[in-house]
C-alpha cells in the first residue's frame, strides 16, 4: 500500500484524533489485548496477549509486580541450598476460585503435564534448569520420580537444579510453571478452560470468553491478595487491527493499549506529544526467521546475504518511528551481565556477492519464497519495506503471506513457511532468555537450525559460575547465530509504547520485562483527584 493510499485510510482516524476525546461512562476496566486468544492453558500458550490474560487467572510459586521485580505468589517463602542447587518452597495457605486449597501437589502434577512429551508444549524448555527435567520431556528416562521435584508435604515443594541458575525463581512466576487444577482437567476434558469451567488461582476468574471480540474477567474472591486487587471486573478486546484500537482507545471504549503494533504508525510522531502517550525501552527484538530446513534458505550464504541487504535504519526512520534503536545482535542492549557482539552491518556488495555464489547470481533461478507475517498493519509495512529492499539489492522478488494469529503459530510450529516475521521479549533479565531459544530442538526454536557448537556453548554457559567467563561464552554462541550462520536476522529491538491517561489509571509502570500485572492496576475516582 502506498503511503498516500495510507494516509487516505487513516482519514477519518486522523479527524477523529483531532477533534474532542469522548471519556468512558463504563465502571468495567477495558483495554485492548490484540489477537485472538491462542488458548488460556498455561502449559500450550507462547504468545503475549494469552500470557497477560493467564497470568491474571493463574498464579506460580512466585509472581511480578508492576516494576518487574519477583516477589512471593503462592510460595510465601524458600530457601537455596549452600550449593545453589536444591530450592525449598513453602507453600501459603491460599486456595483455588471454587475454594480448593493448593498443594504442593498441584505444582508437581503441573510440572509433570507440562513436561509430558505428549503435551508437545513449545515452553516446556522454562522447567530444564531442573534435574532431568529435559530427559524427561525428551523421552530419555519414563519415569518423572527420576525428575528433581519433590513433594514433601502439603505446603512445601523441594526443587533440585541441574546447576545454579540465578533466574529460576523468574522461570516460577512464569505461565508454563503455573499449577492447573487437575480434578476439573480430568472432569471437563477439553472444556476445562471454558467460562464457567476454568478453576483459576490468580487474581482473577473467566467470565466470559467471546471469540474474536473479547475476554472477561472477574475478581476471584478466593485469590490470597484478593483484598489488594482493587478492579472487579477486566474486558480484554480482540484486535489486530492498530486503526480499530486506536479508534477504542480515542472514543473511550478502552482505558488502554500496551502494544506498540496496536498503534497506528503514522500516528505515533503526533502522539508522543500527547500526555497519554507512555514510551521506554525494554528487552525485546524484532526479527526475521528463516527456515533452512527448506531451499534455498537451507545454505548459509543465501540466509546472509538476505540479512546484509536489509535496510534497517530506514525501517525505524520510515516505519517503526519510535526510536528504535536498530538490531544486529539478537540479545538487546540492558541486559544484566552481558554485553552483546557488534553483529554484521548491511552490505549491499557482499550480499551479492554471497548470493551469486549460492548459484543465483543478481537473483537469477531464485525459487519463489514468501514473507509469512501475522495480521498486524506493522508488520505488514515492514514486510512490503523488505520485500522492495530484497528486489532491488538482490533482484529477488519475495510474496506475501499474511495469516491470523493462531494458523500463523501453527505454521510457524510446522515450519511451514520460508522467512517468517518474529520478535521475542524477554521472559527474564538474562541473555539466556533470547540464545536458549536457538538450542537445536527448542519449542521455540521454529527455524530448523541445530548447530553442536552452539548447543556446546549454551551448555557449557549454564554450568559456568563466573560471571565474566558466562558473558564470554554466550557472546560465541551469538556470533554464531548473527554473524555466522543467519538462522534470523535481528531488525531492531523494542521500545515499548502504551496509551492511558495518567490521571485515570494507576498501577502501570514501565519495567524491562515489559510486564504490566493486570491485578496491580486500579481506576482513580474523580473524587481522588
Amino acid at each position: 500500500m502506498s503511503l498516500w493510499s495510507r494516509t487516505l485510510f487513516l482519514a477519518p482516524l486522523l479527524s477523529l484524533f483531532w477533534g474532542c476525546h469522548a471519556t468512558s461512562s463504563t465502571s468495567t476496566f477495558t483495554y485492548v489485548n490484540g489477537s485472538e486468544p491462542e488458548s488460556l492453558d498455561p502449559a500450550i500458550i507462547t504468545g503475549q496477549p494469552e500470557m497477560r490474560l493467564v497470568s491474571a487467572l493463574f498464579e506460580g510459586l512466585t509472581a511480578r509486580n508492576k516494576k518487574g521485580e519477583i516477589e512471593p505468589g503462592v510460595a510465601e517463602s524458600w530457601k537455596i541450598s549452600a550449593d545453589l542447587k536444591t530450592i525449598r518452597f513453602t507453600l501459603r495457605h491460599a486456595r483455588w476460585s471454587n475454594g480448593d486449597p493448593i498443594t504442593a501437589s498441584d505444582f508437581l502434577q503441573s510440572w509433570e503435564r507440562a513436561l509430558n512429551p505428549l503435551m508437545a508444549s513449545k515452553y516446556a524448555e522454562l522447567l530444564y534448569p531442573i534435574k532431568n527435567a529435559e530427559n524427561y520431556n525428551k523421552g530419555k528416562i519414563d519415569q518423572f520420580d527420576s525428575v528433581g521435584v519433590r513433594v514433601i508435604d502439603p505446603q512445601t515443594l523441594e526443587v533440585e537444579l541441574e546447576n545454579p541458575t540465578p533466574f529460576f525463581l523468574d522461570l516460577c512466576s512464569m505461565p508454563t510453571l503455573y499449577p492447573v487444577h487437575f480434578a476439573s482437567l480430568k472432569s471437563e476434558g477439553r472444556n476445562w478452560i471454558k467460562p464457567g469451567k476454568l478453576i483459576s488461582n490468580g487474581a482473577y476468574t473467566l467470565k466470559d470468553w467471546k471469540i474474536d471480540d473479547r475476554v472477561i474477567l472477574q475478581k476471584n474472591p478466593h485469590y490470597w491478595r484478593a483484598s489488594q486487587v482493587q478492579i472487579q471486573e477486566i474486558a480484554a478486546l480482540t484486535t489486530s487491527s492498530a486503526t480499530t484500537a486506536f479508534n477504542l482507545f480515542y472514543s473511550g471504549k478502552a482505558d488502554l493499549i500496551m502494544d506498540k503494533g496496536l498503534i497506528p504508525t503514522l500516528m505515533i510522531e503526533p502522539l508522543r506529544k500527547k500526555p497519554y502517550f507512555h514510551s521506554n525501552p525494554f528487552l525485546a527484538t524484532y526479527f526475521y526467521r528463516f527456515n533452512v530446513t527448506r531451499k534455498p534458505f537451507n545454505h548459509p550464504k543465501v540466509r546472509k546475504a538476505f540479512a546484509l541487504a536489509i535496510h534497517k535504519q530506514q525501517i525505524v526512520e520510515k516505519i517503526t518511528r519510535a526510536g528504535e534503536p536498530i538490531a544486529h545482535s539478537l540479545t538487546p542492549p540492558g541486559v544484566r551481565h552481558y554485553t552483546p557482539p557488534e553483529g554484521l552491518p548491511r552490505n549491499i556488495a557482499l550480499a551479492q556477492k554471497l548470493l551469486a555464489e549460492a548459484g543465483y547470481p543478481n537473483g537469477k533461478g531464485f525459487p519463489p519464497v514468501s514473507i509469512l507475517y501475522n495480521s498486524s498493519e506493522l508488520n505488514q509495512q515492514i514486510a512490503v519495506e523488505i520485500q522492495s529492499m530484497w528486489k532491488e539489492a538482490l533482484g529477488v522478488h519475495v510474496t506475501l503471506q499474511n495469516q491470523e494469529w493462531k494458523v500463523y503459530l501453527g505454521s510457524l510450529d510446522q515450519l511451514d513457511f520460508d522467512i517468517a516475521r518474529s520478535s521475542w521479549v524477554g521472559d527474564y533479565n538474562d541473555a539466556n532468555t533470547f540464545l536458549d531459544c536457538f538450542v537445536t530442538g527448542r519449542g521455540n526454536n521454529r527455524t530448523g537450525w541445530s548447530h553442536p557448537i552452539y548447543d556446546q556453548l549454551m551448555a557449557q554457559s549454564a554450568t559456568e559460575q563466573n560471571t565474566e567467563k558466562r558473558s564470554e561464552i554466550l557472546q560465541s554462541a551469538e556470533r554464531i547465530l548473527i554473524e555466522q550462520e543467519f538462522p534470523i536476522v535481528p531488525i531492531y529491538h523494542f521500545v515499548g509504547m502504551s496509551l492511558y491517561h495518567s490521571e485515570k489509571l494507576g498501577g502501570f509502570e514501565a519495567n524491562v520485562v515489559d510486564d504490566h500485572p493486570l491485578r496491580e492496576l486500579y481506576l482513580i475516582e474523580a473524587s481522588q483527584k
